[in-house]
């Protein structure tokens, strides 16, 4: 079905039925994402206040073959949020749609808007005395709707999973304009198909997430951070597992720091403080969080002391502060940044089984080398199997240098991730970056329900058209 542009009669006739401040002319931030891949259009852009309003919106889009892409706080970075091609969209940004509507401490349930940033849902269960343990590099401005939406991970998934398991409801608009009022605070529902996790993932193609139930967690008693020399990486898997073995669910974050990303740090950020003289090899940077009556720094100092024995670990740092603790995340949380100041080649957000990582790093540097001189970053949740494997240019050399071999070494290393049974998008998502790479492999039965999904609820095509699957 043809798809026609948000232009100035869709508009006049939204503005008979909206408040005035909802519509607005198109702004450039909201046609940008933040690898610079692509800048989007806009014909008309929304700001809704309410769920109706939402409806209002989408009703109308869908009466009219309107394009829709659901903005939140921009900050994908598989291009989900932006529509290069195509009849100019109607934007709808979810951001003045920011209220937390309800806490339940007793229930640990949180009840907030799409738009609230993902920082201040942070700090409303903290004030209640809760965690919301969703927690990535961009949470200051990540909104929970595009969190949702992406199924995001982060640091925290080892312990207690992505934002899909964090969800226990949703309240959305479907393709036709229709809410759907699904804000259950209820942890057993077994009344049929699961829609929430339908919508969840789904990156606005079925549909705009307007609220959720989240999940909250008491706050660990204790919180202890450590930052442990490791020879490789088969010996930081080990370490893994003997943390688990010694802590269990207190291991909340276990990553994996390459030498490489340290030494693009000293280069590009001076400023921020690297926790040894001579970076080493590989480390891993391990949070626990323990139960009230436990002592974190001494359960961390004890694997240490059980690592040193099994020659998993040659030096370690335990934090003694939380100022110290906070350095330490520093280092881990500017890797991506002095990624940006070098400049990769190709970026890779991939997945392996875990006890597979320590082969899919040595491959998976034997299929990069094979293709020219270049220099690999490999850091990320080692505790989750997500690792973000980044090919950059040799020293001396720029990015565009190689521009003509990024999706060479892209096919290469996914090829690879595919063979070795894991996923070419680990927490990013598809967005429009991927879209071929889920349909090279993507399981062919998987793809076919995906698109009868589509069809069924978003049969005009309208909901975020080009993204995940190709149209």
């Amino acid at each position: 079905m043809t798809l026609i542009p948000a232009d100035d009669t869709f508009a006049a006739r939204l503005r008979q039925s909206l408040p005035e401040a909802v519509l607005r002319a198109p702004e450039p931030r909201y046609l940008e994402e933040p690898r610079g891949r692509w800048t989007g259009q806009c014909g008309l852009l929304a700001l809704p206040r309410t769920v109706e309003e939402v409806s209002t919106l989408v009703t109308a889009a869908a009466e009219a073959r309107v394009p829709v892409v659901p903005y939140g706080g921009g900050t994908g970075l598989v291009g989900g949020q932006v529509m290069p091609e195509g009849p100019a969209p109607l934007v709808v940004s979810l951001e003045r749609m920011a209220a937390i509507r309800g806490i339940f401490p007793q229930e640990n349930v949180l009840i907030a808007e799409a738009g609230a940033v993902l920082a201040d849902v942070q700090a409303a269960a903290q004030e209640a005395g809760r965690l919301f343990p969703l927690s990535l590099a961009a949470e200051g401005t990540a909104r929970i709707g595009g969190n949702l939406s992406t199924n995001a991970g982060g640091t925290g998934v080892l312990r207690y999973g992505n934002a899909r398991d964090l969800c226990l409801g949703l309240e959305a608009v479907l393709p036709d304009g229709r809410i759907w009022h699904g804000l259950s605070r209820l942890r057993k529902d077994n009344t049929g198909y699961d829609l929430r996790n339908l919508l969840i993932g789904a990156e606005g193609t079925l549909g705009i997430i307007t609220a959720a139930t989240l999940k909250l967690f008491p706050r660990p008693a204790g919180e202890g951070t450590a930052l442990f020399v490791v020879p490789d990486p088969q010996a930081a898997v080990d370490l893994l597992a003997l943390a688990r073995d010694q802590m269990g669910e207190g291991v909340s974050a276990f990553e994996l720091i390459a030498g490489q990303g340290l030494h693009f740090l000293a280069e590009h950020l001076p400023d921020i403080r690297q926790p040894f003289a001579t970076p080493p090899k590989w480390c891993v940077l391990i949070e626990v969080g323990l139960a009230r009556g436990l002592d974190p720094e001494a359960a961390l100092a004890d694997l240490f002391e059980l690592a040193l024995a099994c020659d998993l670990t040659s030096d370690g740092l335990i934090a003694q502060s939380e100022a110290q603790r906070a350095a330490f995340w520093s280092v881990r949380e500017h890797i991506p940044i002095a990624n940006r100041r070098v400049g990769a080649i190709s970026s890779h957000d991939i997945s392996v089984p875990i006890g597979r990582i320590p082969e899919f790093i040595t491959r998976g540097g034997e299929v990069v080398a094979a293709l020219g001189d270049f220099r690999l970053n490999c850091f990320g949740h080692l505790g989750d199997g997500n690792l973000h494997f980044n090919v950059f240019p040799a020293p001396g050399r720029s990015r565009d240098e190689h521009a003509n071999q990024s999706d060479a070494i892209k096919r290469a290393v996914h090829d690879l991730v595919h063979a070795m049974e894991g996923s070419v998008s680990a927490e990013h998502g598809i967005g429009r970056f991927k879209v071929d790479d889920l349909t090279r492999y993507g399981d062919p039965v998987k793809l076919e329900a995906m698109r009868a999904i589509k069809t069924a609820l978003d049969p005009a095509g309208i909901m975020n058209p080009g993204a995940v699957l190709r149209g």
